[in-house]
């Protein structure tokens, strides 16, 4: 049993000429109305009608106010053909409309996704050190690398990932790992180059599931992470509740060939995040919307720092990084809890209720979150209402509520996931 319910058999996995577009036919014939079963409890969640999606992409201009490099970038994950939605960003946090841009892919939708189509944290990343936007483009096995300028994106490259439905990436330095939902589940690196992203060889490695060439949304991985000190790259698998870790050589390929497997503190492991040393990782647990603090060794094992913390909403999938705080999205009602942690590496939530904002009834369907540079703004996806939601961050950990993007693709048949800030 899984934390939503039953596993599927675990049939062969099938080619991938033909398998994405069938598995999508067959998905599409499936009711939009999903159930979600979590410890025995139920969630219902009821997807939104499509919205049509009509953002300019010949206007570059930024927000009257905006600095250049000051834009949010949100990945629409369209199944005909993905594209990432640009908005400038002032320097009150709003946003506007900047363009958008085709990744060269097509988006995916996992099978029996209730809201988020990637089921994923991680599918679209901004690294300031290259300078580069990456975004997976799940129903075609690609990663694409844009060079980003302001609110511009150029020099588009497009590159095989290796495996099946990509939803996660990690950077570190100069080494780039995506994470493959599909079939086994893999994880593949890549050097980022001028010139775009070059697989390493001899760093594919398989995760060893048994999923679908197009995954179950309960079974397949939650992200992948790279270590901020770049020795490990580490995994969540939600269906078997493990924090799996590949440590690197020197030269950024993994040490081992099979993963160094952690049963997870908290059941139904998702999101990962790091405190502002970097020697303390944080693991979202979607099941009772849990926090587990973990110091991770060299040898790939893990110590429980301090043991699950709950935070009282539903469903808890991602988790950000703000300074000192941390943010995360509660997809089973629709809100965004608030943690601080202190010198001693304590974690806490910000209040007693646990929310860092109060729920709105027109931001519905929380998924990913992004966090500026400077961390005094948090961009909140929301995939039923298909808008985003921008935030800043308060002395005492709460969130004003500071602008509302709309017109995104919202979840139906698929939808927006995968959001970056810089």
């Amino acid at each position: 049993m899984s934390m939503y319910g039953e596993r599927s058999d675990n049939r062969p996995s099938r080619q991938r000429d033909g398998q994405r577009d069938g598995g999508r036919r067959g998905h599409r014939a499936k009711s939009r109305t999903r159930r979600i079963v979590i410890g025995g409890s139920a969630l219902a969640a009821v997807a939104a009608a499509t919205v049509a999606v009509s953002l300019a992409s010949a206007s570059q201009d930024g927000a009257s106010g905006a600095a250049a490099d000051h834009a949010v970038f949100v990945q629409g994950n369209e199944l005909n053909g993905n594209t990432v939605h640009v908005f400038a960003r002032d320097d009150q946090g709003k946003l506007k409309p900047a363009g958008s841009y085709a990744t060269g892919g097509k988006g995916g939708d996992q099978v029996d996704a209730p809201t988020d189509s990637l089921a994923s944290q991680g599918s679209l990343v901004y690294d300031d050190a290259s300078g580069m936007l990456l975004a997976v483009n799940a129903g075609s096995g690609t990663l694409t690398s844009f060079r980003v300028e302001g609110t511009t994106l150029k020099h588009r490259r497009v590159v095989d990932t290796g495996g099946e439905f990509p939803s996660s990436i990690a950077v570190r330095g100069k080494v780039a790992y995506v994470m493959n939902a599909g079939g086994k589940g893999s994880v593949q690196g890549f050097r980022i180059t001028g010139k775009g992203l070059v697989p390493m060889r001899g760093s594919f490695r398989s995760l060893g599931l048994a999923n679908e060439d197009v995954p179950r949304f309960d079974t397949s991985p939650g992200e992948v992470e790279i270590t901020p000190d770049g020795r490990n790259v580490v995994v969540t698998t939600k269906g078997n509740n493990t924090v799996e870790v590949f440590p690197l050589k020197k030269n950024g390929l993994p040490a081992v060939a099979e993963p160094v497997v952690n049963k997870s503190a908290g059941n139904v492991p998702f999101a990962i995040s790091f405190d502002r040393t970097g020697s303390r990782m944080l693991v979202a647990e979607a099941e009772k919307s849990t926090v587990t603090v973990y110091q991770l060794h060299h040898n790939g094992k893990l110590k429980v720092l301090q043991q699950p913390l709950a935070n009282g909403q539903e469903v808890l999938c991602w988790l950000e990084r703000a300074g000192d705080f941390f943010y995360g999205g509660n997809t089973g009602n629709s809100t965004v809890a608030g943690y601080r942690m202190d010198k001693h590496g304590r974690l806490a939530l910000t209040n007693e209720v646990g929310l860092a904002t109060p729920p709105s009834s027109k931001s519905q369907g929380v998924i990913d979150i992004a966090v500026t540079k400077d961390a005094k703004f948090v961009y909140v996806q929301n995939a039923t209402s298909g808008t985003v939601d921008g935030f800043r961050v308060e002395k005492n950990g709460s969130l004003t509520k500071v602008t509302t993007a709309d017109g995104l693709p919202a979840f139906a048949e698929s939808g927006m996931e995968g959001i970056a800030a810089m």
